[in-house]
């Protein structure tokens, strides 16, 4: 499976009517991504939305980031990933991760107690699960979301590799090394075409103000630096936390962090365009497009 060194990370795609959704995806397509990764949380079943999805593009992979493992069991997320790798062969790629508690235990009423021995056991049981019905002509794929060594060890003896998320580059420089050489490293990186920087921030916080009370992706940065504080994380954020989380500013500052993460040792980086709505960014995804010169 190939999905390029450019990928976009949207929400979006569920804020607007399927058929819609399915024109984007095309589009992206026609504008070079090596794929398009989609949420799951409070909107659309992943599984679902993927399988919708996949009827735009011809050559665009469609990545769940992420599904999570509560919410169904390892023998339905089993026969779901075979049956959209046999329809749409090196085209679907799962993205899976364990959530986070406030989401497992709040909303869906799960036990939170052990995320790393749940989503071992959860491998375990997909590996063994029964699947009687035409089988796909290629090898499903899966990434694991994974930001501490365990669970980026388990991405790297598990899975095709991990699907970090909320982090600066020096964290991919980190996982590239539990990983080692091989396994698919793919990051997502926040971005604000803005260049001034108080409206770039305000802009930025309306993404960080979602993460920053999960301990998850707080406590990843503390293990990564000690120096962060609980004020970095007061308020949607420092300005510290928002520069280190969104590249924002021109063309120039984007296309940095990306490369950042590239020369970190990421394989790929999937870009999630900020803006101040929530429709769509189709003009800077076109914008993208034309700064890694995707089409050639």
């Amino acid at each position: 499976m190939d999905i390029g060194r450019i990928g976009i990370w949207t929400f979006t795609l569920d804020l607007v009517p399927s058929s819609r959704s399915i024109e984007l995806v095309d589009e992206l397509d026609e504008l070079g991504f090596g794929a398009v990764w989609v949420p799951e949380a409070v909107g659309r079943e992943a599984f679902t939305s993927a399988s919708l999805l996949l009827q735009g593009g011809t050559d665009i992979v469609v990545a769940t980031g992420i599904a999570g493992i509560y919410g169904r069991d390892a023998m339905t997320a089993n026969a779901a990933h075979r049956t959209l790798t046999e329809a749409h062969p090196d085209r679907f790629l799962l993205g899976l991760g364990v959530s986070h508690q406030v989401m497992v235990e709040g909303v869906r009423k799960h036990d939170y107690s052990k995320p790393f021995s749940a989503m071992r056991d959860y491998l375990d049981a997909m590996d063994a699960a029964m699947f009687f019905a035409a089988p796909p002509v290629v090898e499903p794929q899966r990434v694991l979301a994974a930001l501490g060594p365990r669970m980026l060890g388990l991405a790297r003896d598990r899975a095709a590799g991990a699907f970090p998320y909320f982090v600066p580059p020096e964290h991919t420089a980190v996982a590239r090394e539990v990983l080692g050489e091989g396994p698919l490293l793919a990051v997502e990186q926040a971005v604000v075409f803005e260049t001034d920087p108080a409206r770039a921030r305000d802009i930025a916080r309306s993404h960080t103000k979602t993460y920053t009370p999960l301990p998850n992706y707080t406590n990843n940065l503390r293990r990564l630096d000690p120096s962060w504080t609980d004020d970095d994380f007061a308020h949607a954020g420092s300005d510290r936390l928002v520069d280190s989380i969104v590249a924002w500013g021109d063309e120039d500052a984007v296309v940095a962090r990306i490369q950042a993460h590239l020369d970190a040792g990421a394989d790929h980086v999937c870009i999630q365009v900020l803006t101040d709505g929530v429709a769509p960014p189709v003009e800077e995804w076109h914008r993208l497009a034309a700064l890694f010169d995707l089409r050639g």
